[in-house]
């Protein structure tokens, strides 16, 4: 745990596909100032075989926990996503 008593934060986006998962990537420097790189994580849901069909994961470490979850979700509402609850 960090002295300051606060926890690392992490945020997973769902994305409908990886293009969408990679321009919500993209995005996150510029709107949230988010410097490390977020993670992309291909989510296949049970027995699909086709990866054309799985979800994709834009997971952003927020070790201040200073970015705004309604914003984050309101960006992955523009690309079909949303943003997982804790």
């Amino acid at each position: 745990m960090p002295e300051n008593g606060r926890v690392s934060e992490r945020h997973v986006l769902v994305l409908p596909d990886r293009d969408a998962a990679e321009e919500v990537a993209g995005e996150l420097p510029d709107r949230f100032g988010v410097a490390e790189e977020p993670q992309l994580v291909r989510d296949s849901l049970a027995g699909e075989d086709d990866a054309e069909d799985a979800q994709w994961l834009v997971v952003v470490e927020d070790p201040d926990g200073r970015l705004d979850p309604s914003a984050l979700d309101s960006l992955a509402e523009e690309y079909e996503g949303w943003l997982e609850a804790p």
